[in-house]
């Protein structure tokens, strides 16, 4: 069984999709809702809340009770449990794409702590494709929000995993962690992180003189903005470049 919550929503049985037969839009959501709370009997209230988070309907047990029976009738027997709390069973070995990136994140950055560089390259792809893809982009609920925050400390995890990574191995992977780097400055302007990634594979790609373009824009960023210096780290880094040494990962 495979499931896929980011983006548009797949649910996917011995080879066969099953998600258009889901009932509806409050259906989708409701499986949505059970799929990430899996590990746990849900309530009844929980659901009520999850789905109508505005204005529940007058008869929203009714409503709630129609919208189970019928996604009982889609799913195999037995996988959707319980009456007055709810609990989802999915079999062994079934693949739920947020659960997978939460996992392959773990893998990544254990194997970054190792200096296992394509090991970490190849555990921080997964991650940064599942995040990508947002999560209900059209509804909205407290649920649906902590989901997408969740969604977007993932994809900058993986991406600095990557970049990282990309570094370690060097060689034609240099322009990805620039790439990686560049998109990190992007998203997070204050984390010093990002531009240590990119000034990095700039310096190791030959262009030390745009790696130093770089520092000073962080440089400029931090002063006129929070009136601070970078770190330590940001400072060294800076040093050795000064220094023409193109530095490694790390």
């Amino acid at each position: 069984m495979r499931i896929q919550v980011c983006g548009t929503l797949a649910v996917e049985i011995d080879g066969r999709r099953i998600d258009d037969a889901l009932p509806g839009r409050q259906g989708r959501l409701l499986f949505a809702f059970l799929v990430l709370h899996r590990l746990r009997p849900v309530r009844r209230d929980e659901l009520i809340d999850a789905l109508w988070p505005q204005a529940p309907p007058a008869a929203a047990d009714t409503a709630l009770r129609a919208l189970i029976s019928k996604l009982r009738r889609v799913l195999p027997d037995g996988m959707l449990d319980g009456r007055a709390e709810l609990r989802l069973n999915l079999p062994a070995g079934a693949f739920v794409d947020l659960e997978d990136a939460r996992e392959a994140i773990h893998r990544a950055e254990s194997a970054l702590a190792q200096s296992q560089w394509h090991r970490a390259w190849g555990a921080g792809l997964g991650p940064l494709f599942t995040a990508r893809r947002g999560f209900l982009p059209d509804e909205d609920a407290d649920w649906i929000r902590d989901t997408r925050q969740e969604l977007d400390t993932a994809y900058l995890r993986a991406l600095e995993c990557y970049a990282q990574a990309c570094l370690g191995v060097g060689g034609t992977e240099l322009a990805a962690a620039e790439r990686a780097g560049r998109e990190l400055t992007k998203l997070t302007p204050y984390r010093e992180s990002g531009y240590r990634h990119l000034m990095r594979a700039l310096a190791r790609s030959g262009n030390t003189a745009e790696a130093l373009r770089v520092y000073e824009q962080l440089r400029t960023l931090l002063r006129d903005e929070l009136g601070i210096a970078p770190c330590a780290e940001t400072l060294q880094l800076h040093t050795e470049l000064l220094s023409d040494r193109a530095p490694a990962a790390g």
